[in-house]
Parts: C-alpha cells; structure tokens; sequence
C-alpha cells in the first residue's frame, strides 16, 4: 500500500498510531440509501501492538487522484467492529465509520411546528446531539407540522430533506467533514471528474427500464368523509403515447394547495428508467451524491453508490444515475 517516493495512504488510530505500514487493503464505500461513509481496513498484526478495539477515532488519508498530498477522505471516524484473525500471522479486519453513523444509530422524538426549514431543523437536531455543523445552506422551503416518535435521528431528518425535494426544493445529502457535518446539494461538487470509455475505464454496464416508469400522476387531497371519494388536487401526465398509461396516485398529508400538488405530480412522472455501472481508475475523492460526466453519455450523471479499492492506481465502481432519477428513487415516496 505504500511505495518509495511518499505513502499514497495513511490510517491513523487515536491520532496517535499510523497503521499504513501495516495496511494491507483498504475500501471505501458509500451509498445514498445510507447516510455514513464505511471503510473496511485489512492489516497485520505485529507481535506487542496495542489491541484496537470498537469506539476508538480513526481517521483514513490518502493522495487525491492527479494530486501530491495526502488529503482526508474519511475523518472523523470511529472504529464499529474488530474481527480478529490467525491466517500464518495476526490479522485484523477493522470496520470504520465516519461519525454520521451516531445519527442512523440514536433514537429521539420530536414535535416541529409547520412554516420551519429543513436547514432549521437540522440546527436543532445538532444543538441537541452536540453535533458540530458545517456549510448548512438555506433549504428555503417551509415545511409541514411533524410529530416524529422514536425513531433515528436521521430518519427524521431524511423525511425533512424529501418533504422539501417533494415541495420543489433542492436534494441534499448530511456529510460529516472535518469541520462538522455540512448539507451538501447533490451535484455540486467543484471538481467534476469525467470518465472516457477507452481511456479511465474499464466497463460499462447500462441498464434500461419500463419497470418504475411513471406517465400520468393523480395526487389527491385529505380524505374528510370515507364514504365519499377523495378530491383531486391534480392530474398531470407525460409520454402516454410513447409507453402506454402507467399512473401512480399519491396521497401525501403535506400537499395543501394546487400548486404544490402540480409540481409533486411533475416531479413523479418518468419515462424509461436507466442507470449505469461503471469500473474505472480509482479517484478516490469521488463520493456518492456528487455529479460525474461520462463521455459520449449526454447526460449529466450523479454517483449514487462508490466503492473505492485503494491502491496505486487503485479501482473503483460508480453507479450512475440521472438527477431526476435520483429525486425519484431517493427522495419522492414510493418504489422508483
């Protein structure tokens, strides 16, 4: 994992021990269907190391793609698990989480008054769990009045991010940094790394779909009288002619007016489903939420899982999937 001229990465336990001499494998990986960064680290074992144990801090470092310095890609970490193993010689496999893994993992309740902001609530989701913040930008669209029983506290905060994809609001996504845990947009990533079949990577996989195409959208109102029907707030539909009518109705208690419930039925409507899978030369900087370009594609793509084998040059696997794909699959109730 190291070689001559400068240690491409380095694992660092209770900023005090460096590990990179005995790492023998590490992989990063992430998904938007789950909030925390996990690395797998495989090392040795030398005879009077100190044992490593669950809790610990840990920090992963290592040299950007195309850069010369060692930057942080997953800091802060806690160690989750320690499977220890005798193959020849002592050997730990380690099971590291950035600290976003306390939110999945802590339960709390909450009663919010309507007319607050995602950003607002999770200020206070922060100031209650003593959570360092960082670059919380203004999510801007009020939401509705929730009673959250307990439940984790990022499943509470999920539902506050999708409530505001779902009232025509930006998608984004908690991370934890060094600095604190920011709100990032989806997609806006300065540095967008672009991927060329023949060149970085070394497979494509492209998979097309009706399953989950939606062409026509019935959103309906509250259900005051259960023996009467329930009103329709609108009707919206899209590209019947090309795949057939495939209607999806939705019931949402946080839709009050018309105009909310036109741009919730424009935001469900798809026609046919694609993503893509993509080996390529690791860049190990890249993480799921952020927007990529794959050439010759014509599409704007965003990573919505990664796995990185690090190494020299290391190796990764991105699926890939449009912005509005991911609203769909990610942040609009229901099955994509």
């Amino acid at each position: 994992m190291s070689v001559p001229e400068y240690r491409a990465y380095e694992v660092v336990l209770d900023n005090s021990y460096l590990l990179g001499d005995l790492i023998e494998s590490i992989t990063l990986e992430e998904s938007l269907d789950e909030i925390a960064y996990r690395a797998t680290v495989s090392l040795m074992k030398p005879s009077g190391f100190p044992d490593i144990r669950p809790g610990q801090e840990i920090r992963v470092s290592g040299v950007p793609h195309r850069g010369s310095d060692l930057v942080y890609l997953l800091n802060p970490g806690v160690v989750w698990e320690c499977e220890h193993s005798y193959r020849g010689a002592d050997r730990l496999t380690l099971t590291v989480y950035d600290r976003t893994i306390y939110m999945a993992k802590s339960e709390d309740e909450y009663v919010f008054p309507a007319g607050q902001t995602a950003s607002q609530r999770l200020k206070q989701y922060a100031a209650d769990w003593d959570i360092s913040l960082w670059q919380i930008p203004d999510t801007v669209y009020t939401l509705s009045k929730k009673v959250y029983r307990s439940q984790p506290i990022y499943s509470m905060l999920l539902a506050d991010l999708k409530e505001t994809a779902r009232k025509g609001g930006w998608l984004y996504r908690p991370r934890m940094t060094p600095n604190g845990l920011e709100l990032f947009p989806l997609g806006s990533n300065e540095t967008v790394w672009a991927l060329e079949p023949g060149g970085n990577v070394e497979s494509i996989t492209q998979r097309r779909t009706l399953e989950g195409t939606v062409t026509k959208v019935k959103v309906l109102g509250k259900e005051d009288n259960p023996e009467s029907a329930t009103p329709v707030l609108a009707v919206e539909s899209k590209e019947t002619e090309l795949y057939g009518t495939l209607q999806k109705v939705v019931m949402d208690n946080d839709i009050n007016t018309v105009s909310e419930a036109v741009t919730a039925a424009k935001g469900f409507l798809s026609g046919i489903q694609e993503t893509l899978s993509v080996s390529a030369v690791d860049v190990n900087t890249i993480r799921a939420g952020d927007k990529v370009e794959l050439a010759g594609s014509g599409m704007e793509l965003i990573a919505t899982s990664v796995r990185h084998e690090l190494g020299r040059p290391g190796k990764m696997t991105l699926e890939l999937a449009t912005y509005e794909y991911v609203k769909r699959r990610y942040f609009l109730d229901g099955s994509v």
